[in-house]
């Protein structure tokens, strides 16, 4: 993708070596749909958190992860900056408003609006793609070609899907999800094409970075939001205090875990490497998923503990209020170990001190579960930045 690369008319961003290609003005904004189903699932699975239930919200989550981060690889090859990508965006704006607004009915009534919306933006954004890439990019093309036919055939499955009832939709749509996942990891294998190379899959790194940065800034700021709503309408007791600041010190936590360190030094190492394309899909694409999942879990626990503070914890609130941190600590441990190759010993130790919570949690009223979850992400905050800022030290020292 460099300059000389780049023929007249073409829209692809013109990378200059050692230099970051910056996030967009139009992907911020093509962003703010997304805060919008990230509350839409949250508020989702907190009406309907039964078994079934956490399983359609799944669906739903993995279906607007993925929306988000394919066109995140699109945009990080095309240049948001010329008007028709500006276009498409705006049309997927358009589309992931639908999608959002649909979530909530998605296993109901408005199944297939969602469907129609969700295969419109994954099959429409992969064509623009491929008639936007020029002929000589053969395996440019090849790569869109390749995705364009798996997601026509999920596509397929998600409409059957939207147009069946119960528990046919809800296969239908598991299915879809499983092939969609799957098809990375299977390099979008397609006859006579073959695999997917992985040199045809470089990323300029630092935006594919900055871009899933921005997504859990989404998620905690969804979060953070809708704890001050929940807070402004209750009565203003010790309790109900008490437990909005563990919410919002909690997702402090959260964000020092994720931002102090990890996301820069995962910035940096895809910047440098030599497979950016394999590394943008393991670290990026598929574990930056339960990060995001557990910050909504957490935000799940937040409003169930502002409104409900005193008392035995019940299954919802155990569930949410230990599985959030507990899934988000999963994702960054498994994140930082793609980046950095070892496992950090903080996210460890807190996701055992999480399972052991776990065993007495129903003896606890849901604010001082919440207080122990959070002192549990603080210890997992200070203790990672310490011991990393003693290995820069050292390293400094020789």
């Amino acid at each position: 993708m460099m300059a000389a690369d780049n023929p007249r008319g073409a829209m692809f961003r013109v990378i200059v070596p050692n230099q970051h290609s910056r996030v967009t003005n139009a992907e911020l904004f093509f962003d703010l749909v997304f805060v919008f189903a990230v509350t839409q699932i949250s508020h989702s699975l907190l009406h309907h958190f039964t078994p079934l239930g956490a399983v359609h919200v799944a669906v739903l989550f993995l279906a607007v992860w993925w929306v988000w981060v394919y066109t995140t690889w699109v945009t990080n090859w095309l240049n948001p900056e010329l008007t028709p990508v500006r276009l498409l965006l705006f049309s997927m704006m358009l589309g992931g408003l639908v999608l959002s607004t649909t979530i909530p009915t998605a296993f109901e009534e408005r199944g297939l609006w969602f469907a129609i919306a969700y295969a419109t933006m994954q099959v429409g954004r992969t064509a623009f793609w491929m008639f936007a890439t020029p002929r000589h990019r053969t395996a440019v093309r090849h790569n869109a070609i390749r995705i364009l036919t798996w997601l026509s055939i999920s596509a397929v499955l998600w409409i059957a899907g939207g147009l069946s009832e119960g528990d046919a939709r809800l296969w239908l749509w598991i299915a879809a999800v499983t092939w969609e996942y799957i098809s990375p990891a299977a390099r979008f294998w397609v006859p006579k094409l073959g695999f997917s190379s992985v040199e045809a899959w470089a990323v300029e790194g630092g935006h594919m970075a900055e871009r899933c940065a921005l997504f859990v800034i989404i998620a905690l700021g969804e979060a953070i939001v809708v704890n001050g709503a929940t807070f402004a309408e209750l009565e203003w007791s010790a309790s109900n205090i008490l437990a909005f600041v563990s919410a919002l010190v909690g997702a402090i936590a959260m964000w020092w875990i994720y931002f102090h360190k990890g996301a820069e030094a995962g910035s940096e190492r895809i910047s440098k490497s030599a497979e950016s394309g394999r590394l943008a899909r393991l670290a990026y694409t598929y574990l930056h998923m339960p990060i995001v999942a557990g910050i909504i879990l957490t935000a799940v626990s937040d409003e169930l503990v502002l409104k409900h503070p005193t008392g035995h914890s019940d299954v919802r609130t155990i569930v949410s209020t230990i599985g959030g941190p507990l899934v988000f600590l999963v994702g960054t441990i498994l994140f930082k170990h793609a980046i950095r190759g070892f496992l950090q010993l903080s996210h460890g130790v807190g996701i055992i001190l999480l399972l052991a919570l776990s065993w007495f949690a129903a003896d606890l009223s849901p604010l001082w579960l919440s207080v122990a979850t959070t002192v549990i992400m603080i210890v997992v905050a200070v203790w990672e930045s310490v011991s990393l800022g003693s290995k820069v030290e050292e390293v400094g020292e020789r």
